[in-house]
């Protein structure tokens, strides 16, 4: 595939966090439970993750019990994420609430790549790339206090 591909896929996924929160967050207050959304959440999410298993290489799954354990914490931050969001969204707004976790992510992201953590590629904080991210983040800032006066 190629970078733009990529760049489509992961744009296409970007939209869909906001989408998920909304989502999320009405069912959470449509029931009064907030967790239990989040049950249903991860219940479809894990049946769509098996079918696509299933059908690509239901062998990899044999591979999973001699990885790193740490590895295992990525489904303990999805859970976080989708915890906190379907419970401060109703109460914070979805926007402030995306808002606030693209902030982590870019600020997060710049740390992976400059440190090349987790095996990701090496991709130095140049003080180019520190003032994109900086401008990123005065964006998200602006778009918080706009009209707010």
């Amino acid at each position: 595939m190629s970078n733009t591909s990529y760049a489509l896929i992961m744009l296409a996924a970007g939209v869909g966090i906001p989408v998920l929160a909304a989502l999320n967050a009405q069912l959470g207050r449509l029931i009064s439970a907030p967790a239990a959304a989040s049950v249903v959440l991860f219940a479809v999410a894990f049946l769509c993750a098996l079918v696509v298993v299933m059908l690509t290489g239901p062998a990899a799954l044999a591979k999973i019990p001699s990885s790193p354990k740490h590895l295992m914490l990525a489904g303990v931050l999805i859970a976080f994420y989708v915890l906190t969001i379907t419970y401060i969204a109703p109460h914070f707004g979805i926007g402030n609430a995306v808002f606030f976790v693209l902030l982590g992510q870019l600020i997060s992201a710049a740390l992976i790549d400059h440190f090349a953590l987790f095996g990701a590629v090496h991709s130095p904080l140049t003080p180019t790339r520190a003032a994109g991210i900086a401008v990123m983040a005065a964006g998200v800032f602006l778009t918080q206090i706009t009209g707010r006066a």
